[in-house]
């Protein structure tokens, strides 16, 4: 994962990933209605083939299985890499297989209703993990490459707390959108990290990418360095906005989420409650009449 390459990819599908769950999460909450409200950690793919209907976790288990792959083999020579960033990164993909994999066969032997709080229990492990090999990762990500690294653990720690909330709490709405908003926040933020650490382009003013290419495969590495302390609070402060403006964006794009479902779902919980009221009207006459026929 440390190259450019290997931040761009993971994190657009933690993008696309976020995105489908908050559209569905916000759906879900619009037609089902506050009190029959469930958190799901993942959304059945609805299309007219039965069989794709999980494809959503076949996708996550064998990308991650894949992932951990590209992390120990050394391609394109097929031999294991004893790298101990690379077991780490594997590790990250490693809980997310085991909670794909585990959900999968729940839902193929029917038995989600028993143990679907073991699968909200996986789910959450996959960002304590994650979060866990972030703060004690074996490369020390040192100066702007390390604020970068300390400020993606932010996005990490929402989604657990996130998560354990929502096992905890399956009914709450807040907890499941916050926790689609900070997937969908994790995969911009890599991308972002990719371009900006890993792409001289993007270096800030006064810094400079000191690339590098990997011998198995040509992959850009590269880490950040900043001539002057004045330049390096100069790039912290850059990434700071970046990340404020790239949340503001999240937020910008779910708000208009909401109010689309919120305008196609007011017309129709109109039309419900009129029709509760005509008919405890239509028992008003009913009971006049009754009361009437009973006066001597």
């Amino acid at each position: 994962m440390g190259t450019f390459v290997g931040h761009i990819l993971p994190g657009l599908a933690l993008a696309l990933l976020g995105l489908w769950h908050t559209i569905n999460t916000i759906r879900a909450y619009h037609l089902k209605g506050s009190m029959n409200f469930s958190a799901r950690f993942w959304y059945p793919f609805k299309c007219p083939l039965s069989k794709l209907e999980h494809l959503e976790l076949i996708l996550i288990f064998f990308i991650s299985i894949f992932a951990i792959a590209m992390q120990v083999l050394d391609f394109p020579f097929l031999r294991f890499s004893v790298k101990l960033d690379s077991f780490e990164h594997a590790t990250m993909f490693l809980h997310l297989a085991i909670f794909s994999g585990f959900t999968l066969l729940v839902e193929l032997t029917r038995s989600s209703e028993t143990l679907l709080s073991v699968s909200a229990i996986l789910a959450a492990s996959v960002f304590g993990q994650e979060l866990f090999i972030l703060h004690y990762h074996s490369t020390d990500h040192v100066g702007l490459e390390g604020h970068y690294h300390w400020l993606l653990q932010l996005i990490v720690f929402v989604s657990l707390m996130a998560a354990m909330y929502s096992t905890s709490f399956p009914t709450s709405f807040p907890s499941s959108l916050v926790l689609s908003v900070s997937v969908v926040f994790q995969g911009c933020w890599f991308m972002n990290m990719g371009f900006m650490l890993w792409f001289p382009e993007f270096a800030p003013r006064g810094c400079v990418v000191q690339a590098a290419d990997d011998d198995s495969g040509g992959n850009m590495h590269g880490a950040v360095l900043c001539r002057t302390e004045e330049a390096s609070l100069r790039a912290k402060a850059l990434a700071n906005l970046q990340f404020s403006w790239i949340l503001a964006g999240i937020l910008i794009f779910m708000g208009c989420v909401c109010l689309n479902y919120a305008r196609k779902s007011t017309p129709r919980q109109q039309s419900i409650e009129y029709e509760q009221l005509h008919s405890k009207g239509g028992d008003v006459p009913i009971a006049i009449t009754s009361f009437k026929q009973t006066r001597p």
